[in-house]
């Protein structure tokens, strides 16, 4: 009966006068551009100057691109217990580099980190996390800052993003990995605060653990920060307000934008926008549990990914918006926000939908596209 109210309160969330709606605001219309591509299936880039960036390849490595010459070096160095899902049996395997982040004194001290599928012989595969230097284009003085165990065969939603949030942390995402709701332990993965996966965690930037994460209890992972999450990959602040802000992907639609609160509980498995993929199961009660509404959801499947809060120049009436591209219709949406409040939305691009990964900036606020294809591409938005 808990579940079903608490699902009533989301779909009224999701419908009332504070929901976003349609904006057909037309002051600049955008156009595409294809800047670079040649790449497999970028997934995160990190901007080293206006023309050259670090990109990562989910089906292929580390490289370092140059949109003015459009050449494109390997970054050699990369962990050897790399996995990815080139010749997966399953078609939804999700293994791969995932998310590239400088550190934020980079140019005084080249760090960065980055996060990736690792694999460990007999026992299967997780989400890894590591800090690195890039000294002449390679990797150095590598430093594991968080590994999601348990090594698992399913490979599905490994998470992977990160942000560093306006207290100088690291948030880190790790995905629930499972695929059916059946498979779920008698405590649901992302309620059980012993286990890293379905969490999003917290470190000072040196790979420490803050001594103002929350208190979730003796038995707790000190680095968990926020749980109950079962796949989020884009995450980023606000920067006017430097409130955290991250996707969130459903089942049976259940797709999702949420605002990171301290040791909030965002509700997987028993509390969802769409629905649970196994007919059959029933998630457990949890007694003295309060948890988060989204601050958006979709009423269609969208598969939201890395999401950007735009402060470029080209848009102006775009100033301080979110936009949050999507995997499954190849869809890339703009919000117009209010404090926390998402006030109107509106999908960009309808007549050249592709699949994407990640919408980022450079340094001079350009804005720019990562296309989740085989022959991935960079794609810059601009003023028609």
């Amino acid at each position: 009966m808990r579940y079903q109210l608490f699902l009533i309160v989301l779909l009224l969330a999701g419908c009332n006068k504070n929901s976003p709606t349609t904006d057909v605001s037309t002051n600049i219309q955008p156009k595409k551009k294809i800047v670079f591509e040649g790449l497999n299936c970028p997934w995160s880039i990190a901007f080293l100057n206006e023309n050259e960036a670090l990109v990562t390849e989910k089906n292929g490595a580390l490289v370092k691109v140059n949109l003015q010459t459009k050449t494109k070096i390997t970054i050699k160095g990369f962990p050897k217990d790399l996995t990815d899902s080139i010749g997966a049996i399953h078609i939804g395997d999700n293994s791969g580099i995932f998310e590239i982040l400088l550190h934020p004194s980079f140019e005084k001290n080249k760090k960065l980190f980055f996060s990736y599928a690792a694999k460990k012989k007999g026992v299967g595969k997780t989400t890894k996390f590591v800090q690195a230097q890039l000294q002449n284009d390679s990797l150095t003085n590598q430093k594991t800052i968080l590994v999601a165990e348990p090594y698992t065969y399913v490979n599905y939603h490994y998470g992977g993003g990160m942000t560093i949030g306006p207290d100088n942390k690291l948030y880190l995402t790790v995905g629930e990995r499972l695929f059916w709701e059946h498979d779920e332990p008698v405590l649901p993965i992302a309620q059980d605060v012993t286990d890293p996966r379905g969490k999003i965690h917290r470190f000072n930037l040196d790979g420490t653990i803050p001594n103002d994460n929350p208190n979730l209890g003796k038995e707790a992972i000190p680095s968990i920060y926020a749980m109950g999450i079962r796949n989020t990959q884009g995450i980023a602040v606000q920067p006017e307000t430097g409130t955290i802000w991250f996707t969130e992907h459903g089942t049976i639609q259940g797709d999702e934008i949420n605002i990171l609160k301290k040791g909030g509980n965002y509700g997987w498995p028993n509390v969802t926008s769409g629905k649970l993929r196994s007919d059959d199961y029933s998630p457990p009660k949890l007694e003295h549990v309060s948890f988060t509404v989204p601050a958006w959801f979709w009423q269609h499947t969208v598969a939201p990914t890395g999401l950007c809060f735009y402060t470029g120049k080209d848009f102006p009436h775009w100033k301080n918006n979110l936009l949050v591209p999507g995997l499954s219709r190849g869809s890339l949406w703009r919000f117009h926000i209010v404090g926390d409040t998402l006030k109107s939305a509106e999908e960009l691009f309808l007549d050249d939908r592709v699949r994407s990964r990640k919408v980022a900036q450079s340094p001079e606020g350009k804005l720019y596209l990562l296309t989740d294809e085989e022959n991935g591409k960079i794609i810059q938005i601009l003023p028609k």
